[in-house]
Order: C-alpha cells, then structure tokens, then sequence
C-alpha cells in the first residue's frame, strides 16, 4: 500500500512540471522573439518569497504557492509598452502563445517514446498471456503470466481478437488451452464466466503480444503517433457527446481532486506490480511492471495541451483567435476588446474550476484500475 503523501508529492512534481514546462516554452519563444520577460516565477502568482537572481532583465523568483510556474513578459496586454508582447508584431505574438502548448505536446512524445522505449514494440503472430488476477478462472487453472497461447479447444490462435472471440463463444463450458511454458507445452482446462464483470474478463487474463526492442527511430515515431491519435481523441470527445458515441455520465471534468485520484489508483499499480516481479520465484516468469504513471503523465500533458489551443477567450487558444485578423486582414481588434473579452472569460472559468473541484468532492469520478 502506497502512502498518500508519497502519491501527493508525486501529484505535485507531475502537475507542477507540466505547467512550468507550458510556461517555460512561452518564456523561450519571448526570449527568441526579442520580447522582454519582466519574471519568471516558480510557483503559481501569488506573494513572492524570494528573488533567485536576474537575467539579461528577467526577475526568477520563488512564490508562496509551489505550483508549477508563470511568465510576466512587459507589455502582456498594452500595446503602448515599447518592447513588449502587445506591442511585438502578430507573427511573433502568434509564435509565444503557440510555444506554451507546444512544450506540453513535446513532453507527450517524450513521455510516450520512453513508455515505448521501455515495453518495446508488439510482435503478432503469438499470443502472451500479460497478466492473470488473483481468483480467476484462469488463475485456478494454473494459468501464469508469460505463457504463450497456442490453442483454445483445438482451434490455432495467433491474433488476440481471435482469442477473445472463442472464449466468448464459450462462455460456462470448459476450454481446453493450450500453452507453450519455458520451451515446453503445457495443457489447461478452464471455464470464462459469464457472472463475471467486463473489465474483469471472462477468464480473468489480459491478452497481448510478445515484445521486442525498439529502435530509437520507432519509439520516437510512435511516441508521436500516440500522442496525435489522444490529442484527436481530446478534441474528437464533444462530437463523440453529441452523437451519443459516449455516454455523458461517462465523460466529464475533474479538478485537482480527481486527477490526484487517478495518480493514486496508478501509483498503486505499478508499485504493486513492482513488488509481484521482485517476489517471483526464481526461475518463474515474473510480471512485467507496469507504467501507468508515465502515461497518465503523457495524457494529461496532452490534455493541457490541447485545451489552451481551443478558441476559448483567456486562454492561449482564444488569444490566437483575437491575432488572427490582424494576419489575415491587417486590422487589429482593439485591444480594451480582446483585454475585456479574456477578462470576463477569465472570470467565467475560475467560476468552471471552483465548480469542478466542488463536484470532485461532492461526486467523486468512480476512477477505474488500469
């Protein structure tokens, strides 16, 4: 059992990291453009413990609230301030608000390539048996972590789906496995359950393939594939609403409360999974860890990401928005439009977040085990 305050620091460093990250790209992006940067600041803006030092005009300081991180470039919404991100021409505006969200994509397929890195790259033709749990049909027949399935009733597999689709099939009747263990073959009889949930799986094992090394051209490539198929899925999950291809109850915003929650539930995981692989006995397939941590890092990097690049006024997205004509028809929305527009957005979702946080805990999000 993992401590809660071991979860909350990890918690902290995770979501911290994702926000200085965000901020540290609008920091080099202004710093490229030649917009002066009055503080970068640790933390989230609130009283100022301590000046660390300053650079070429840039005040680092440390802030009361150990959140993450902020940027104060001079001029951020007057244009009349010589020097300034107002007073930068549109391209170079356009440059900053982009870095931010950027970062965050960046340290996704970075994330990404490492989980790649470390797991290695599936290998079909084979079929291995990943995990099995504790009390399952399969567990009771003897079933372990590492087989390789041959055969279910006779009948070759070679692909998971194929798999699935006959221990469905034979839901309450014994299946006869076949499973190729430590170079030997080994015969199983277990019965799927039909009693039991969906998540659990009839049989209670979660079908995979052999693995081998990635190259470091394939873990980056795919570090980057999966990172744009979330970043679609994100952006995709409102249409997926209205079309009722997901259900509302099953979609919805948590706050600092639910997404601490899902850092417990994947700490839990892999440190868990990190115990049963140094008990294994010797000569006995251990359990491959897991790195639900690492991922959830990733999704909710691109998660920030994605949501600051939406058109919504007071983020970097709706920013965007207001540069855009200035680009394409070379006349500027009057500033005091854009500063009274993105101040009452502001407003309107500091309102959202304190809602959100409140339902976290007056309805907690039923947080499933990875």
């Amino acid at each position: 059992m993992v401590s809660g305050f071991v979860t909350f620091i990890i918690f902290m460093l995770a979501l911290g990291g994702m926000i200085f990250v965000h901020e540290l790209g609008h920091f080099i992006a202004a710093r490229w453009a030649k917009i002066e940067v009055e503080e970068f600041g640790f933390g989230l803006p609130s009283k100022k413990l301590v000046t660390l030092f300053t650079w070429q005009g840039t005040e680092f300081t440390i802030h009361a609230l150990p959140l993450g991180g902020f940027v104060r470039p001079k001029g951020e919404n007057d244009p009349n301030v010589p020097g300034g991100l107002a007073s930068a021409n549109p391209w170079k505006r356009l440059v900053v608000l982009f870095a931010g969200p950027l970062m965050n994509l960046l340290t996704a397929v970075i994330v990404f390539s490492m989980l790649i890195s470390f797991e290695g790259v599936p290998v079909p033709g084979k079929i291995e048996i990943n995990s099995v749990s504790e009390n399952s049909p399969a567990q009771e027949a003897g079933m372990l972590t590492g087989d390789i399935l041959v055969s279910l009733n006779g009948q070759s597999v070679s692909e998971v789906n194929e798999a699935i689709a006959v221990i469905r099939a034979n839901l309450d009747k014994p299946v006869e496995m076949l499973v190729e263990r430590n170079g030997e073959q080994v015969v199983i009889t277990a019965t799927p359950l039909s009693t039991r949930k969906a998540s659990e799986g009839a049989l209670g094992v979660a079908l995979g393939y052999p693995t081998r090394d990635a190259t470091i051209i394939e873990s980056v490539s795919g570090g980057a594939l999966v990172t744009g198929l979330q970043a679609a899925t994100i952006v995709y999950l409102p249409v997926a609403l209205i079309q009722g291809v997901i259900a509302p109850e099953d979609a919805r915003f948590i706050g600092f409360k639910g997404i601490f929650d899902m850092f417990d539930v994947a700490v839990e995981e892999d440190v868990t999974s990190r115990q049963e692989a140094a008990a294994a006995p010797a000569g006995a397939p251990a359990p491959t860890p897991t790195n639900w941590t690492l991922n959830l890092i990733g999704i909710l990097s691109i998660s920030l990401g994605v949501m600051n690049l939406l058109p919504i006024p007071a983020l970097d997205g709706g920013r965007i928005l207001f540069t855009l004509p200035e680009i394409l028809f070379r006349k500027r929305i009057p500033p005091q439009w854009e500063n009274t527009v993105n101040g009452i957005a502001m407003l309107m979702l500091i309102g959202l977040m304190l809602f959100v946080n409140i339902m976290d805990f007056v309805n907690p999000a039923q947080i499933p085990t990875p």
